[in-house]
């Protein structure tokens, strides 16, 4: 069999990281002395290698991520209650192959969507199957679904996952219907998936968004008792890594006195000038 001919066999059992290595190893002459074994055995571990580069690729893209952060990029020289360890430790992702969940609190800023997506990069680099989705997005996907004849098949899709991260949860109060959705789907992932949870709320006032009380006793009993948590604490990233020169002299605190005082000056009818005197 001519060297033509074994590309083109090579191409139709799609084994292009063979191709790559035969290429090699004809132009190189460290593979000459070699015996058949184990130049066979490179060719193998080359289409492997490729193989598992694009499942890789595959589980990255569709865990449609909303940072492309990884562990290796988390700052922890910030001072916002990150403990390293700990942080290093969710990095096994152990806590994704024990169906156990995690919760990340925190002001808005202070990088907890970073966290996540950093996180579920490094489960897809592990081997398992992550989506990122915001808490309002999925609600929304799942009333669509319901609608469209497509609501078993979304079912299906999202039990499969094997971290599902909700972000900005309980943002919004939940409506008793988004409620019910949202149980059922905690329900069906309870001890068989992991859930992440990125919430600007604090775990106290979770209960008062959900407005059956029988609904959010069902909702956060399967979630706080097998969850990890993180809180962080701190000033907002946003502000710290912002490209403006006074990005240190502004504060929230300071902007909403600014709307306050644009608030007096149209009922003193006051300059923009006399505001800042």
């Amino acid at each position: 069999m001519n060297e033509q001919i074994l590309m083109e066999k090579l191409r139709e059992l799609r084994l292009p990281g063979f191709i790559e290595g035969i290429i090699e190893q004809r132009t190189s002459s460290r593979y000459q002395e070699l015996p058949f074994e184990e130049r066979l055995a490179f060719l193998v571990d080359r289409e492997c290698l490729r193989r598992s580069s694009q499942k890789l690729d595959r589980r990255i893209k569709n865990a449609r991520l909303r940072h492309s952060a990884t562990i290796d990029s988390v700052d922890f020289r910030v001072e916002r209650g990150l403990s390293k360890n700990k942080f290093l430790e969710l990095g096994t992702c152990r806590w994704v192959t024990e169906r156990v969940s995690l919760i990340i609190t925190g002001p808005t800023g202070a990088g907890k969507s970073f966290l996540a997506s950093a996180l579920a990069d490094q489960a897809c680099k592990l081997g398992s199957t992550a989506l990122y989705t915001r808490t309002s997005d999925l609600i929304a996907e799942l009333l669509l679904a319901k609608t469209d004849g497509s609501f078993k098949n979304l079912r299906k899709r999202l039990s499969k996952v094997d971290l599902l991260i909700l972000d900005d949860w309980l943002r919004d109060p939940l409506e008793a219907q988004h409620a019910r959705e949202i149980l059922d789907l905690i329900d069906d992932r309870f001890r068989r998936a992991s859930c992440l949870f990125s919430s600007q709320l604090p775990m106290t006032d979770w209960h008062r968004t959900i407005p059956d009380p029988t609904i959010a006793d069902a909702i956060l009993d399967r979630i706080v008792h097998d969850a990890i948590r993180i809180e962080l604490t701190g000033e907002s990233m946003r502000k710290r890594t912002s490209p403006l020169p006074n990005r240190g002299k502004t504060s929230l605190r300071s902007v909403k006195s600014i709307k306050n005082s644009l608030r007096e000056r149209k009922q003193k009818n006051l300059t923009p000038s006399q505001i800042t005197k």
